[in-house]
């Protein structure tokens, strides 16, 4: 009998990383989580998955936690990243450390101390990386920045050991957590729907299936890349779609 994928997730109990644990579950592989706070019960927690509470800005804490995960369930197939700093203090430290510093940590403790190769590793980054939204810090643009530079870097430096690394950056898309906000602000939804070109917003399953993608043997001669998930909104030229939405305004069109 084939053994089955060991999918390790730091950060997987809300949107899209939440999907993304029951994607893999659902594929029939078994799925580690390493989160700050565990979720409060049972229900939807898929029968596959396992999670392990760590704080990844504790190094101390998630090296343990790791070599529980590996000497319980086995060597990893694939390691994806969804942690987001989402403290108080500043957000500038907070935001390096748990974006960077602490993706590199687990990456490198689990190259080194165990010896990790023939493996898929994703980041999750974000649109942000390349374009500013003014309502976001300059360390979340930052971090983003840094984490598609990381996918470079360890897909050249880690590839000898058959281990590849890339990067799915989503815009803004529909999750649990932000539900009861866009159905308060239907109005909001609709300029969504109008400036993406495939005319609605994301949902976190579709941020989980290209990672799912990533992981498995049909991405096995793709690596560095970073898949951009936003329904071809970043194609969009600013001036052409204030343009549009101009023109499709009950002011215009008086």
């Amino acid at each position: 009998m084939a053994k089955k994928r060991h999918v390790l997730i730091i950060g997987g109990t809300k949107g899209a990383g939440r999907a993304a644990v029951g994607a893999f579950t659902k594929e029939g592989c078994v799925v580690s989580v390493i989160a700050r706070v565990l979720p409060k019960n049972s229900i939807g927690k898929p029968p596959r998955a396992k999670y392990w509470e760590a704080d990844v800005c504790d190094e101390a804490s998630v090296k343990h936690a790791l070599a529980d995960i590996v000497k319980q369930r086995g060597g990893l197939s694939a390691l994806v990243f969804f942690q987001r700093f989402r403290g108080e203090g500043d957000s500038w430290e907070g935001e390096l450390a748990t974006s960077l510093t602490a993706t590199r940590h687990v990456i490198e403790t689990l190259v080194c101390s165990f010896k990790l190769k023939n493996c898929a590793i994703v980041l999750v980054s974000s649109i942000n990386s390349a374009l500013i939204s003014p309502q976001l810090s300059a360390a979340y643009h930052v971090a983003k920045a840094g984490l598609n530079q990381l996918v470079r870097y360890y897909a050249v430096a880690l590839g000898a050991r058959g281990i590849r690394v890339n990067c799915v950056s989503p815009g803004t898309f529909l999750k649990p957590e932000s539900q009861a906000f866009f159905l308060k602000n239907k109005n909001l939804v609709e300029l969504y729907d109008q400036m993406i070109p495939l005319g609605r917003m994301c949902r976190a399953e579709e941020v989980a299936r290209p990672i799912l993608f990533l992981c498995g043997d049909g991405a096995s001669f793709i690596t560095g890349q970073n898949l951009v998930v936003d329904g071809g909104l970043t194609l969009t030229y600013q001036e052409s779609l204030v343009r549009r939405l101009l023109e499709d305004s009950p002011l215009h069109r008086r």
